[in-house]
């Protein structure tokens, strides 16, 4: 992760730095920045259980298009040598009713110092993504164009997910998240298993700063044909089980 602090550093110091635009303007410019103790995506440890700062900037403009970028550090061992994740994403956020937006749009995870020769894989994926929120509920489904994250033959796979967002008394709010991956394709004749990964989370802006605390957990086993080896996961002399369930604390700021 030290790697990564001078590129944060220098994010920071754009993201605090954003033009500030007139109130009428059909522009928009936010940025974001957080640590967290571990990043997860979709219930899997991205870093080897290790902490992650993250951070983005987002364009938006009031026609309704988006344009953005957000970044983590990962672990090389899982990533093909990668330390980082550098994700770019677009589309276009609509409002069908006063209570109904509809979301669609594109995500390409990159993932510069990749060695796809010494590690056989390429994780570079591109998904195309279509969202709809009815007040507090989303629902939202992404499909990969692209072999998902370098598995053979995954061109195709689909997550779908359901996130709730309920506020709670004393300016909390209670976060519920369920989401199902589905690996297309098979090896050796064994179908590419799927997977469940579900969240509750807790969270407060405080001080200026948004806070989180999560339990995040899978139903990933070990004999599973594609995500299981993530239940012992082997980085030098350390073996992690890198989709149990654990509790996640983010601390996050807005600009």
């Amino acid at each position: 992760m030290h790697k990564l602090l001078p590129v944060f550093a220098v994010a920071s110091l754009a993201v605090t730095s954003l033009p500030t635009l007139a109130a009428d303007s059909p522009h928009s410019i936010t940025g974001n920045l957080s640590f967290t103790n571990d990043y997860r995506y979709r219930g899997v440890s991205q870093t080897f259980k290790g902490p992650a700062i993250q951070g983005g900037l987002d364009y938006a403009h009031k026609s309704g298009l988006y344009l953005g970028t957000w970044a983590s550090n990962v672990s090389e061992a899982e990533l093909a040598g990668a330390n980082m994740e550098w994700d770019f994403y677009g589309g276009y956020n609509w409002s069908v009713t006063p209570e109904v937006t509809v979301n669609l749009g594109g995500l390409y995870y990159y993932y510069p110092g990749k060695d796809k020769t010494a590690y056989v894989f390429d994780p570079n994926t591109f998904e195309l993504y279509a969202g709809v929120t009815w007040k507090w509920l989303n629902v939202k489904y992404s499909h990969t164009t692209t072999k998902w994250f370098g598995v053979p033959d995954s061109s195709g796979s689909g997550y779908l997910e359901a996130n709730v967002t309920v506020p709670l008394p004393g300016d909390f709010s209670l976060g519920l998240h369920y989401g199902y991956q589905a690996i297309a394709g098979s090896q050796s004749g064994v179908k590419n298993d799927d997977y469940a990964d579900w969240k509750i989370s807790v969270s407060k802006e405080l001080a200026g700063f948004n806070v989180s605390l999560a339990y995040v957990d899978t139903d990933i086993k070990s004999s599973d044909s594609v995500m299981g080896g993530a239940k012992n996961f082997v980085n030098g002399s350390k073996t992690r089980d890198l989709a149990d369930g654990a509790l996640l604390l983010s601390i996050g700021k807005s600009f």
